[in-house]
C-alpha cells in the first residue's frame, strides 16, 4: 500500500483474502498513481484561493460558505496526507499540508498526535491516546464543578459544534505558550513556522479585501465545528480495541467532506488504505466489520443529533483505566 511501511505494519486484515486483495488494489494504477488524492489537493487549493480571489464577485455569503467546505475539506486532507498519501515520502506529503489554511493547528502537532492515537491498545485511553475525550479519575475529580459542567455540555451534540472548537483553541494555543516557555525547540520552531505563513496568508487577505478576522470567525471556527461532527462519539471505551472505533454509514455529503472516515473503525483497522478505498472494502464486508466491532454502527450523523441534541454523551472517567493499568 502507498502508506508504506509503518501503516502496513500496523494494518489489521480481517482474512488473508482481505490482505491479498487490498495488495492487488495498490498494484493497479489508480492506486499506486494516487490519482485521487492528487485531484484532491489541486481542488482544495484552487478552490480556497479562487474563492478569496474572487469573494467580490461571488459575494460575501457564498464566498463564506465555499471557504468553509474548502477549509473543512483542507483538514481532512491533512489527516490523509499524515497517513502517507499521495507519496511515500512524508516530508514531502507535509509541504502539501503546511499551509495554516484552517489557522489553528500546525500540521507537524497534528501529525505527532494523530499518530500516536493510532496506537489501537491505547485507543481511547487518557494520558496514552492524546485524542481521547476520556478523564482519568484523578483528573476528574480535580475539576471544579462548573469545569464539570463545560465538559458535560461539550459531550452533546450541540455543544460538540458550538463549545468544543473554542476549548481546542484554547487548549492550543496553551501548548505554544508551554512550548516557548520550557523551550522544547522543535516545537517553537514548528510554531514559528506557522505564526509566518499565518501572518503572510492574513497579509494577503487584506489585499484580496478580505477580513483576516471575518475569516477566524465565520470561515476558520465554523470549519472546525464540522470536523467535530465526524468525531462526535467516534470512539468508545471498550475492552476490546477492536469495538472502540465506529462505523458511521453517512450519507455522501459527509463521505465526500470526510473522505470516508465515517467508516472509521475500517480507518483503524487499515490506516494506509486511501481515502477512496474505504468504502468499498467496508462494503464488501459490511456484516463482519459490524461484527467485529461489537455492532458499533451508526446510520449517519443524524442519528446522534437526535438522541444527543442536548444530552450529554457519557464520556467523562474512562471506565477500564484501573483494569489497564494493572493488567
Amino acid at each position: 500500500m502507498t502508506g508504506g511501511t509503518a501503516s502496513e505494519g500496523m494494518s489489521l486484515y480481517l482474512h488473508p483474502q482481505q490482505r491479498k486483495h487490498i495488495h492487488q488494489l495498490a498494484a493497479r494504477f489508480l492506486w499506486r498513481s494516487e490519482l485521487p488524492t492528487w485531484l484532491l489537493i489541486i481542488a482544495i487549493y484552487t478552490g480556497w484561493f479562487a474563492t478569496l480571489a474572487y469573494w467580490r464577485t461571488l459575494g460575501l455569503l457564498p464566498a463564506t460558505v465555499l471557504l468553509i467546505w474548502f477549509t473543512a475539506w483542507y483538514l481532512s486532507l491533512q489527516h490523509e496526507l499524515i497517513h502517507g498519501h499521495p507519496t511515500r515520502f512524508p516530508r514531502l506529503n507535509q509541504l502539501f499540508g503546511t499551509l495554516p489554511l484552517a489557522v489553528w493547528y500546525p500540521y507537524g502537532l497534528y501529525r505527532d498526535s494523530h499518530l500516536a492515537h493510532h496506537r489501537n491498545e491505547h485507543l481511547t485511553v487518557p494520558v496514552d491516546d492524546p485524542e481521547s475525550y476520556y478523564f482519568t479519575e484523578e483528573s476528574w475529580a480535580r475539576f471544579a464543578p462548573w469545569q464539570k459542567r463545560i465538559i458535560h455540555l461539550r459531550n452533546t451534540f450541540l455543544g460538540r459544534l458550538l463549545l468544543a472548537p473554542l476549548l481546542d483553541i484554547v487548549q492550543t494555543l496553551g501548548s505554544v505558550v508551554a512550548a516557548f516557555r520550557q523551550q522544547h525547540l522543535r516545537a517553537m520552531i514548528m510554531w514559528l513556522v506557522h505564526g509566518v505563513l499565518l501572518a503572510g496568508l492574513f497579509v494577503w487577505m487584506r489585499y484580496v479585501g478580505f477580513s483576516p478576522v471575518w475569516f477566524v470567525l465565520a470561515v476558520s471556527y465554523p470549519a472546525l465545528a464540522l470536523t467535530k461532527v465526524r468525531s462526535f462519539l467516534e470512539h468508545r471505551a471498550a475492552d476490546d480495541p477492536l469495538a472502540r472505533s465506529v462505523i458511521n454509514e453517512a450519507g455522501l455529503f459527509w463521505q465526500v467532506l470526510f473522505l470516508n472516515l465515517n467508516y472509521h473503525s475500517v480507518h483503524h483497522d487499515l490506516p494506509g488504505v486511501p481515502w477512496y478505498g474505504l468504502k468499498a472494502l467496508y462494503q464488501q464486508n459490511r456484516a463482519v466489520y459490524q461484527q467485529r466491532n461489537h455492532g458499533f454502527v451508526v446510520k449517519g450523523y443524524g442519528q446522534w443529533l437526535r438522541q444527543f441534541w442536548d444530552q450529554a454523551v457519557d464520556v467523562t472517567v474512562h471506565p477500564g483505566i484501573k483494569r489497564e493499568e494493572h493488567e
